[in-house]
């Protein structure tokens, strides 16, 4: 049971709150008990891609005009963020678990690994870049 102090408009009341079924909860305002039916909304359920990696900086030029379509070799981002840092350049060999770059999400940083061996075809993006979930990254071939 949790317990409750609260004021509204000056008036003072104590209230407590039990869950009693699934979508039901006792609430006792100031000693009047009352049954009450809520709605729960379940959390969404996230699956995260598989990061990527790799080793060296350098960033190529991203065009702005149009967005490149995601290839089966290309490296997205798995959420909504902004770009850190750029660790691999076009040419450069990764091995499958090397970080490639750095972007920041949610005030925390994720580093994107390379999920397979391969070497950098292309870069899409640069440092301080927004992306959004599923915009293509790196390609590697």
């Amino acid at each position: 049971m949790k317990e409750f102090k609260f004021t509204i408009d000056g008036n003072e009341y104590e209230a407590s709150v039990e869950e009693t079924a699934k979508n039901q909860v006792a609430v006792e305002i100031n000693g009047k008990k009352f049954s009450v039916e809520i709605e729960k909304k379940e959390a969404p359920i996230v699956v995260m891609a598989p990061r990527v990696a790799a080793a060296a900086p350098a960033a190529a030029p991203v065009a702005a005009a149009s967005k490149p379509k995601a290839g089966s070799g290309s490296i997205v981002s798995p959420l909504p963020g902004s770009i850190v840092k750029i660790l691999v350049s076009v040419g450069q060999n990764v091995k499958r678990g090397d970080t490639l770059l750095t972007m920041e999400s949610m005030k925390m940083e994720n580093n994107i690994k390379a999920e397979r061996d391969g070497v950098v075809k292309a870069i899409h993006v640069q440092p301080a870049q927004s992306v959004m979930q599923g915009d293509p990254l790196i390609d590697l071939e």
